[in-house]
C-alpha cells in the first residue's frame, strides 16, 4: 500500500491517491468523514475550524461503496479558498494583494524552507506546510482503518497532558470509558485534569501564547507477527515512530513504558512470559507496548507522542525581515492556541496506515476473501504457537 497527497493550504482542495487496497472492501464517505470531525473539534482549535466542514469526495476506485482494487482517489475541497482564489490561483498574474511574506516564524518550517526552495516569500512554505494538510492524512488513514477493524483492530486515543497540566495515572481500563474521552474537549479521561487544561488554555489565549502536550494512542486486537527483525526499515517499531513524528509539532516518541525504560533494571522493564492452560503463552504485563523485535506480538499496541507548542503566537516573537535583515515582528497567520487533541486523532490515522502497510506486507491479496483466509491460517499457526499444539 502507499498513498500520495497533494493541496495547499488555502488551494482548491486536498487530493490523494491511495494504492493498494483489495477489492471488495466495503467503504463509505461517512466513515471518513467521522474522523475529520473529530479532528476539527478540541478546545483551543483556531477560526478556520468554524470555516471547514470537511468532507470527501471519492473521484476513483470505488463502486457501490466496495473498492474495485484500482487506485482510490479521494478529496478534500477547501471552503477558504473561495477568499484565497486570487491570492493561491494555480495561473495568471501575481495580484497586488499577494504581498510577499518575509518575516519567518521562529519553530516553524518558514526559515528552513525559504533556504531549502530559495525563496523570499515565505508563502509557498507555509501554505504546504501547514498542518491543514493533516486533513487529507485523516481521510487516508481512516480508509486504512476501516481495512483493519475489519479484521477486529480497534483505535483509541487521549490526552495525557496539555502544558503544565497532566492527567491522573491510570491503567488501560480508560478505554471502558473511552465516550468520556470522545465527549471530552480536550479528548482527557480525567475530569478534573481536563478543567485545568481548559483554564489553562484559555490563560494562554489571553497572553496571546500556545501551549503543547501529550497524547497516547491504544490500538487493540491487533494481529501478531507484522513488522520484521530481519533489516532496519522493517522494524515497524521505527516506522510506527517515524509516522508519528511526521505529524507537525511532534518532537518526541516513545512506545510502551518508552523512556521510563531507561531508569529501571531489565528485571522490571521487561514482560515475564507465562504459561496458562486453554489459553497457552501469555504475558501478564505490556511494558513492551505491543511490539517486540519491531514484530508486534498480539498486545495492543501503546504509543506516545510529545507535542511542542505550535509556533503561530498571538504576541509574535521576534523575527527578521528577509528583505533587508531588519528586526521585525514574525508573520502571524490564523492559527490555533492548542491543537493536541486534534494531533491525537491525526495520530490514530498515521499509525493506523502504517499498520495498513504492515498488515498488506503480511497479508497480500488481490481481493478480500483472499486476505480473510490468510489471516485466519496465520491465526490458527499462532495458536499451535501459543498452545504447544503440533496437531
Amino acid at each position: 500500500m502507499r498513498y500520495l497527497g497533494g493541496g495547499e493550504s488555502h488551494g482548491p482542495s486536498l487530493t490523494a491517491i491511495v494504492e493498494g487496497l483489495p477489492a471488495g472492501l466495503e467503504l463509505s464517505a461517512e466513515q471518513i468523514n467521522r474522523h475529520l470531525a473529530r479532528r476539527q473539534r478540541g478546545f483551543g482549535r483556531g477560526e478556520r475550524m468554524k470555516l471547514e466542514q470537511d468532507r470527501v469526495r471519492f473521484l476513483s476506485g470505488l463502486r457501490f461503496n466496495r473498492t474495485l482494487g484500482s487506485p482510490l482517489t479521494l478529496q478534500i475541497c477547501n471552503r477558504d479558498w473561495e477568499n484565497w482564489s486570487r491570492v493561491m490561483a494555480p495561473e495568471g498574474e501575481r495580484p497586488a494583494e499577494a504581498a510577499a511574506l518575509t518575516c519567518p516564524r521562529p519553530g516553524h518550517a518558514d526559515l528552513a524552507g525559504a533556504m531549502k526552495y530559495g525563496e523570499r516569500d515565505l508563502r509557498p512554505i507555509l501554505e504546504r506546510a501547514s498542518a491543514r494538510e493533516t486533513a487529507l492524512r485523516v481521510a487516508v488513514g481512516s480508509v486504512a482503518r476501516v481495512l483493519l477493524e475489519h479484521f477486529g483492530f480497534a483505535f483509541y486515543s487521549r490526552v495525557l497532558s496539555i502544558g503544565p497540566v497532566k492527567a491522573a495515572e491510570e491503567d488501560e481500563g480508560w478505554i471502558d470509558r473511552y465516550r468520556q474521552v470522545e465527549d471530552s474537549p480536550v479528548r482527557c479521561s480525567d475530569p478534573r485534569a481536563e478543567a485545568a487544561m481548559m483554564e489553562a488554555i484559555r490563560e494562554a489565549r489571553e497572553r496571546g501564547d500556545t501551549l503543547g502536550g501529550v497524547f497516547e494512542v491504544v490500538v487493540t486486537g491487533v494481529i501478531p507477527g507484522l513488522g520484521s527483525h530481519v533489516h532496519w526499515d522493517r522494524r515497524l517499531d521505527g516506522r510506527l515512530a517515524g509516522a508519528l513524528m511526521s505529524i507537525q509539532a511532534v518532537k518526541g516518541v516513545e512506545i510502551g513504558i518508552g523512556f521510563a525504560g531507561a531508569g529501571i533494571p531489565g528485571s522490571q522493564a521487561h514482560d515475564p512470559l507465562v504459561y496458562r492452560s486453554g489459553k497457552g503463552v501469555e504475558r501478564p504485563s505490556n511494558r513492551a507496548g505491543g511490539l517486540e523485535g519491531g514484530i508486534t506480538n498480539g498486545q495492543p499496541v501503546v504509543l506516545r507522542a510529545a507535542m511542542k507548542p505550535l509556533p503561530t503566537l498571538g504576541k509574535p516573537l521576534p523575527s527578521v525581515d528577509l528583505r533587508d535583515g531588519s528586526p521585525a515582528p514574525a508573520a502571524r497567520e490564523r492559527s490555533d492556541v492548542c491543537a493536541v487533541p486534534a494531533a491525537a486523532v491525526v495520530a490514530e490515522a498515521v499509525i493506523a496506515w502504517e499498520l495498513a502497510v504492515a498488515f498488506r506486507e503480511k497479508f497480500p491479496g488481490d481481493y478480500l476473501a483472499e486476505l480473510e483466509a490468510a489471516v485466519a491460517f496465520h491465526r490458527r499457526q499462532v495458536g499451535r504457537i501459543l498452545l504447544q499444539n503440533s496437531d
